[in-house]
């Protein structure tokens, strides 16, 4: 019985490398986002307007955010049907997020907001491309899932791997929240 209390207690080892990538992923933000506060005094800096394509963006993301929590209960509820149909919305929205971002990026550039200069428009693509780099990072073992839930014919109920993608999707979602915020303060 001590024994059993003992493993429940133990992390498994895939979630604390997420962590501990996660936590990676944070410091590099935070620095991106200090280093933007300090260069915004610098002369000849342009500021820029947040496109209305990220604050549907937003509410994508935030969709997204709570979909794929739903799955997760409906994985632990053995609801397979009700699972798949979960985990294919949040991969689609995944995806209409990245198209969002893409179109507000358009717009930016369309407006003249570009990497020549000085600015904080080439802030704002560098750290909102890398988010959308982290979210495609997702988005591709999302759509694996999505795969192997409508292909297999073995039920698999661990539940660590959608554990781990629930996580990991709430951790993009926070960040994007954050970096919105961030640039609708700082900009």
């Amino acid at each position: 019985m001590e024994i059993v209390n003992e493993q429940r207690k133990k992390i498994h080892p895939h979630k604390f490398t997420l962590w501990v990538g996660l936590g990676s992923i944070i410091m590099m933000f935070a620095g991106l986002t200090s280093a933007y506060v300090v260069k915004r005094d610098q002369p000849a800096w342009t500021s820029f307007f947040i496109p209305r394509a990220f604050w549907y963006s937003t509410a994508v993301i935030l969709i997204s955010s709570l979909t794929i929590q739903m799955a997760l209960k409906a994985f632990k509820d053995r609801e397979m049907l009700r699972y798949r149909n979960l985990m294919t919305a949040t991969a689609v929205l995944g995806l209409l997020f990245v198209l969002l971002q893409w179109i507000g990026f358009r717009e930016l550039w369309a407006s003249g907001i570009n990497f020549h200069g000085s600015g904080g428009g080439q802030f704002l693509y560098v750290i909102a491309g890398l988010h959308a780099v982290h979210v495609l990072g997702g988005i591709v073992p999302l759509v694996i899932m999505v795969g192997k839930a409508y292909a297999s014919k073995v039920r698999n109920y661990n539940s660590v791997p959608v554990e781990i993608m629930s996580t990991y999707w709430h951790f993009v979602d926070l960040l994007w929240l954050y970096l919105f915020f961030f640039f609708m303060a700082i900009k």
